[in-house]
């Protein structure tokens, strides 16, 4: 099973990247299958094809292919509209990219801004949604072990929770490095460049490091990993070049700003060194070219003032520069100069792969990757929060490829449903109702009908389907008039389409009660052969994952063996839609503390229902915190293999099981789809009368799905 950890700054200048690609070498240099993704960039459109430089990195460096990110403005409009999970939907379609050919994927978060409020949020939110587990990153600077203790308390905090704490630990990165001011420069005193910070023993002195809580890496400050080369500082210092030489190849170890007399700067023409002096300096020009003749391999020569050496000068200096010393002019003067170039960003340029392959081999040396090559190894519960859900809904929707009949045909949320359904390819839809009035209801809800949605007028249609209705229910006496009679309702009609295989599924219940949605279909289409009753379930789409309700909609008091179908009957229908079934038979009893009628009736469907089909984990009677809440399951239940895990919540009669999901719906503002009717043969699905249009367009997705499940059992 593909695992993915979320990487996530805790502040500004973290090295995130470098860290997270680092352990994209980490893991493939143990073997593991890895992949690189960043979900959200804060690039803009002006960028060539909104590339992001992690990515661009990951590419160059891994091999891998990875989606373009998406544009944190586009993430922003979307979040101010309130279509998160929209976005958390755009998220998970480029991740599936990434983990179809790995095993292990690592995300790359967005770095905290302030400017940038709605970051923080995003990370949590993206972490959760792809059931990553988090390890942060952070740049100690000079930050005692007890504050760094508290720094990394609040980060992990954010996303950490008492039911699933994911954090993993930290990678501490540029550990004993300069001052936070100096972190980008490239303007390093002699001092700094040399004597290092000996960074606090943090694994020792940090409290909140641990087994819990680990230190994951720490790679110590290397000045080596911030040399720009040469062509970098051109273009921002909007310098000449005189003589390019080996101006892409060298680096930039450190800066000399040489003013001194000769005798005075010998020290500082050292490897690496780039030599800032006025153009009139001729004495610093020309012992510089000795230095380079003597075999010296300075990173070059800046010249401030705008001042460039004459005609002979440069004569006299040719053989130094033909060892492929760098010459470079500046129009400022030398104090605006080497202040441009301290201030200076010092990130590796996208074209510097050689810098970034540095970067990342000495950073995936210092990581713990045998511990987290066991992380790789250990399977945990995979949660599937709702965004994935949809995600995964679409997907096998489009693959169906299915055609869904819509009865209420003019009924304005229906009309949206079934142009977005052709637009995203989720089902091919067929409206039921007069051309004129469809049209009409589509022009003032400001929609345009897709050429290939189809719409049959009833009347022009109804009157073969007479003899076929008067066949299948000749055994109940119906008569061509009564069927007639019957037709006239476009729900018993769409029935019809769906029984004699001229579509695929049906969708009611904008506007019709679940009786008449349900009635016709048991009449024409009837149940499956190992169905003892009609049931329904509710894909209720919580914060952090998806559960199964059942029966919701459909039977008022099932009998003990009625309450065992409904149970394997919802199991089968999670598995189908990427939901691993831990099913609890719901009671306000737990295990043997009760008795009475009802919890007997649950007790024994359970019983039941385990016999049938021993391969499920099902378990009962359960009250619901005790099958929901871990901490409860521990006290109550604590042997039981569903208990505090459930997936799927069967309810004892239908006056628990609304009340329920409507309580959660509503209290909680949970988005739930369905009902899903299971037992039939053919699927057919009631909606809820207040269903907004996206309950519709997924309701329609469920049906096609469950179509391509009927026609796969068919086929077997």
């Amino acid at each position: 099973m593909s695992k993915s950890f979320f990487i996530a700054p805790t502040a500004l200048n973290s090295g995130l990247t470098s860290v997270s690609l680092g352990l994209v070498r980490a893991l493939d240099k143990i073997g593991v299958r890895v992949g690189f993704f960043k979900p959200i960039t804060p690039g803009d459109e002006s960028s060539s094809e909104h590339a992001d430089e992690s990515v661009h990195f990951a590419k160059a460096i891994s091999r891998g292919e990875s989606p373009q990110p998406i544009l944190l403005a586009e993430a922003q409009r979307l979040m101010s509209k309130g279509d998160n999970g929209l976005l958390m939907e755009k998220v998970i379609e480029n991740y599936q990219q990434v983990i179809v050919n790995n095993d292990v994927v690592i995300v790359e978060g967005l770095v905290p801004d302030r400017n940038e409020p709605y970051t923080a949020r995003l990370n949590i939110d993206i972490a959760s949604n792809l059931d990553a587990q988090v390890i942060l990153v952070t740049s100690p600077r000079n930050m005692t072990p007890a504050e760094l203790d508290n720094h990394l308390e609040l980060a992990a905090g954010l996303f950490a929770s008492a039911e699933d704490p994911d954090v993993l630990g930290v990678i501490l990165n540029k550990t004993g490095g300069p001052s936070n001011r100096l972190e980008h420069s490239m303007y390093l005193s002699e001092a700094e460049l040399i004597h290092n910070i000996t960074p606090p023993d943090y694994r020792k002195e940090c409290k909140i490091l641990g087994e819990n809580f680990r230190l994951l890496g720490q790679i110590p400050w290397n000045p080596r990993l911030c040399a720009p080369r040469v062509i970098d500082i051109i273009e921002p210092l909007k310098l000449d070049t005189l003589h390019a030489g080996d101006i892409s190849e060298r680096r930039i170890r450190n800066i000399s700003v040489c003013a001194r007399s000769v005798p005075n700067i010998i020290d500082q023409l050292t490897p690496g060194c780039l030599i800032v002096t006025p153009g009139d300096r001729v004495d610093v020009i020309l012992a510089a070219s000795m230095a380079a003749l003597s075999g010296v391999p300075l990173a070059g020569i800046l010249l401030t003032g705008n001042y460039s050496p004459n005609e002979q000068i440069m004569t006299l200096c040719r053989q130094a520069l033909s060892t492929g010393l760098p010459l470079l002019l500046s129009k400022r003067d030398t104090f605006h100069t080497a202040s441009e170039l301290a201030s200076m960003n010092n990130e590796v340029r996208v074209d510097d792969i050689s810098r970034m392959e540095e970067v990342v081999s000495t950073i995936s040396e210092h990581i713990d990757i045998d511990w987290l090559k066991t992380r790789c190894e250990i399977e945990r519960a995979v949660r599937l929060s709702p965004p994935a859900f949809r995600y995964q809904l679409s997907q096998a929707a489009r693959l169906a490829n299915k055609v869904i009949v819509l009865p209420e045909g003019n009924e304005p949320r229906t009309v949206c449903a079934a142009a977005i359904c052709h637009q995203r390819g989720l089902a091919k839809c067929v409206l039921i109702g007069k051309q004129e009035e469809i049209q009409a209801v589509a022009k003032l809800q400001g929609v345009a009908l897709p050429n290939d949605i189809g719409i049959i007028d009833p009347d022009e249609v109804r009157e073969r389907y007479v003899a076929p209705m008067v066949e299948l229910r000749k055994n109940k006496g119906l008569t061509p008039q009564m069927a007639v009679a019957m037709l006239e309702d476009n729900v018993v009609l769409a029935t019809m389409m769906v029984a004699l295989d001229e579509v695929d599924g049906l969708v009611s219940g904008a506007v019709h009660t679940t009786a008449n949605t349900v009635r016709p279909a048991l009449q024409l289409i009837k149940t499956t052969p190992n169905a003892k009753v009609v049931s329904s379930v509710f894909f209720m789409c919580l914060p952090e994952q998806v559960l199964v309700y059942g029966d919701c909609a459909i039977n008022p008091d099932p009998n003990a063996e009625e309450l065992a179908d409904i149970a394997i009957q919802s199991a089968d229908s999670a598995r189908t839609f990427g939901i691993e079934p831990k099913v609890a038979m719901i009671s306000y009893s737990t295990g043997q503390s009760g008795s009475g009628l009802d919890v007997d009736k649950v007790r024994e469907a359970t019983k039941l229902a385990q016999q049938k089909r021993p391969d499920l984990l099902i378990d009962g009677p359960l009250q619901y915190d005790a099958a929901a809440i871990a901490s409860v399951a521990a006290k109550k239940a604590p042997d039981s293999p569903v208990a505090g895990k459930a997936t799927v919540f069967i309810f004892p009669d239908l006056n628990t099981g609304n009340t329920t999901y409507k309580a959660v719906q509503r209290s909680a503002n949970v988005i739930s789809v369905g009902p899903m009717l299971q037992g039939l043969r053919k699927p057919v699905n009631d909606l809820s009368r207040g269903a907004l249009v996206e309950d519709i367009v997924f309701t329609i997705a469920l049906t096609a799905v469950q179509a391509k499940q009927v026609e796969d059992a068919e086929k077997s």
